[in-house]
């Protein structure tokens, strides 16, 4: 394992919290808040940073813009946190989206979408695509080039992100150019591979996703579907070109690459990066996990490339 991961992974030991059922969303958002300084790191500077809000399907969503310089328009990433659909916000992933921002020369549109339990499947999905819409309608009026757009998230946010580009293809636009998945959930199965071997001890669990699935599905029987396991989706062709990291002790590493394979297997451009040594969650512990600057340089390397 990577050093730092260790020491990362030592150190959330030593503070003995209950497992994610015990705590409950709440307090389980609590907890994440708190830890939010400290993994984070030093934030990089951004010329212009903006909160506003954005009309949603059942009420107007948080949001918050990025922008490495003013005055020009800008390729626009729309990006959704991870979290497992319950706990993050845009502040647990101010850093990424900074550095986003600033390394790939695009505005960064960070949204706040709704949160499970309280707003179940497919509400995080809805408001994904309400922020997709808003961005390509009001472009011109924020600084970004309406015809340079991009999604991406890590983790649940990978999620949503890789629904979203499907459902671009589908409904005709807006036209994607490039999404950005860092070790996505792609299906819900608990019994892959990555399950069985990096299940415990790596700091995601497989009982923390089985936490997570309940607390974001109604009805299991939601789990089919391509818009909460985007894997599932019978045609995969036609989409924006991918960059997938996952990473090697991760659960989720199996369906991360899976959903890699099958974009290309379906004709798309796919760049798939396999993290040696690390565990899930990194992107956003620039403070503690150094790893995290390489993937956000190899993040704004691909949204360069494509937009």
């Amino acid at each position: 394992m990577d050093p730092e991961a260790r020491a990362y992974l030592d150190w959330m030991q030593s503070l003995g919290l209950p497992p994610l059922a015990e705590q409950g969303p709440q307090e389980a958002r609590r907890l994440n808040r708190m830890r939010v300084p400290m993994l984070a790191g030093e934030p990089e500077p951004v010329a212009r940073i903006e909160d506003l809000r954005v009309p949603g399907p059942q009420g107007p969503i948080g949001g918050r813009i990025y922008a490495p310089v003013g005055g020009e328009s800008l390729p626009a990433l729309l990006y959704m946190h991870g979290g497992g659909w319950v706990v993050g916000d845009i502040d647990s992933h101010d850093s990424v989206c900074r550095a986003l921002a600033g390394r790939a020369g695009c505005m960064v549109l960070s949204l706040d979408y709704r949160m499970a339990p309280e707003h179940r499947f497919p509400a995080a999905v809805d408001d994904s695509w309400a922020g997709l819409v808003w961005l390509h309608e009001n472009a011109a009026t924020i600084g970004a080039d309406p015809d340079r757009l991009a999604v991406g998230g890590d983790s649940s946010g990978g999620n949503l992100a890789a629904v979203v580009a499907r459902w671009a293809r589908e409904r005709g636009g807006p036209r994607i150019a490039a999404q950005v998945l860092i070790y996505p959930v792609t299906n819900y199965d608990l019994d892959t591979p990555s399950y069985g071997t990096m299940g415990t001890g790596y700091g995601l669990t497989r009982e923390s996703m089985r936490w997570y699935w309940e607390q974001y599905l109604a009805d299991p029987g939601d789990g089919a579907s391509p818009d909460a396991s985007p894997l599932r989706a019978t045609d995969l062709t036609g989409l924006a070109p991918a960059l997938v990291i996952t990473c090697e002790l991760d659960p989720l590493a199996s369906e991360g690459s899976a959903y890699a394979a099958a974009l290309g297997a379906a004709g798309g451009l796919v760049e798939h990066i396999h993290e040696p040594n690390m565990i899930h969650g990194y992107l956003r512990m620039a403070g503690v996990i150094s790893r995290a600057r390489k993937s956000w340089d190899d993040c704004a390397r691909f949204l360069r490339q494509h937009l």
